[in-house]
């Protein structure tokens, strides 16, 4: 069973077109437009281990990015994170909480090809 990304972004349009980026991947996307709905669709599904990664922006109303970083931890989730944003200064504020830190714009093949990469070390190998 393929992994679920759960892409979490307050700009409507910069969420659908990384959804559409991100499902050149071949895994389902799932959109949050905000931290809180993001913590719910993690937490709700029958198994959070259907989500295999979080993409979220950095900067957002209500819970910043690193709010709901700080949360997804906190709760115990060890998927891989990858953190968005326009601000080079920000990337220090995730120190010591595993997240892949990325400045915007970042290009669609280097997303995917990133994205591609930290679900492949989360998988099991197989014989």
């Amino acid at each position: 069973m393929k992994s679920v990304i759960l892409l979490v972004d307050d700009n409507l349009i910069q969420a659908a077109t990384r959804k559409a980026v991100l499902e050149r991947t071949g895994q389902a996307v799932l959109v949050a437009s905000d931290g809180q709905t993001a913590i719910e669709m993690l937490t709700s599904l029958d198994s959070p281990l259907d989500i295999g990664l979080v993409v979220t922006d950095h900067l957002m109303p209500g819970m910043s990015g690193l709010d709901l970083v700080m949360e997804i931890r906190q709760r115990g989730y060890s998927l891989p994170i990858i953190v968005l944003s326009g601000l080079p200064d920000a990337e220090t504020a995730y120190d010591d909480l595993r997240v892949t830190f990325r400045l915007k714009p970042f290009p669609p093949d280097s997303l995917i090809a990133l994205t591609r990469q930290l679900l492949a070390e989360r998988m099991p190998r197989t014989a």
